[in-house]
């Protein structure tokens, strides 16, 4: 398959550049590598260059085709109350934990759209995905983390069939996280938090 180009999406902070930034690029060298795709080391020049002289804070969305080619988009983003709480509801899309292609970062968003579309805006800020266990997956968008009172986060293995998130990574890392299966009962006995590296970690609340 070469119909797709790999996405990383950051954010950058005027005061402070980059959130993330080494871990966000080691993320697409390595799949590029993987994959065959071109051009990964041009990607921080490319970035760096999308938000000079920027005063705000900016959501940048950096893409790499197969043949090397970038493309950087940035635009404002607001951030979250602190109090925030999302509202999250569970797809009837499945994902398949074989689909390695799952684990990057890629254009190849329809079974996301397709799991998006279930809910209306009103019904939900973020639709969580299931595989063919019904085992926790991930967000549309997002990481699950779930804080079951031990003092430390479990988020879903990637052998789920789900994306390595940067945020998760560093969660992971600096061992606030750990990797543990999760089914939807687990959701409801504990707290619930998405994230990624654009937002941070956010408390979401399961829907019925």
């Amino acid at each position: 398959m070469t119909d797709f180009s790999l996405i990383e999406t950051l954010r950058f902070e005027p005061e402070t550049g980059f959130v993330r930034l080494r871990l966000h690029l080691a993320r697409l060298t390595r799949s590029a590598r993987r994959l065959g795709f071109a051009g990964a080391d041009a990607a921080e020049a490319h970035l760096r260059g999308a938000v000079r002289g920027a005063e705000v804070p900016l959501r940048v969305r950096l893409t790499l085709d197969r043949h090397g080619a970038i493309a950087v988009t940035a635009a404002p983003v607001a951030p979250l109350p602190d109090d925030a709480v999302w509202r999250a509801r569970i797809a009837a899309t499945r994902l398949d934990s074989g689909n390695r292609l799952l684990r990057f970062k890629t254009t190849r968003r329809e079974i996301f759209e397709a799991a998006r579309s279930e809910f209306s805006l009103a019904e939900a800020d973020e639709v969580i995905l299931l595989n063919e266990r019904g085992e926790v997956c991930e967000g549309t968008i997002t990481s699950v983390f779930l804080d079951d009172g031990s003092g430390i986060l479990k988020t879903p293995p990637i052998g789920c069939g789900l994306l390595a998130g940067v945020l998760r990574a560093e969660l992971i890392c600096q061992r606030r996280a750990r990797v543990s299966r999760l089914f939807p009962a687990d959701l409801e006995g504990g707290t619930l938090y998405l994230g990624n590296s654009l937002r941070g970690l956010v408390r979401a609340k399961l829907g019925i």
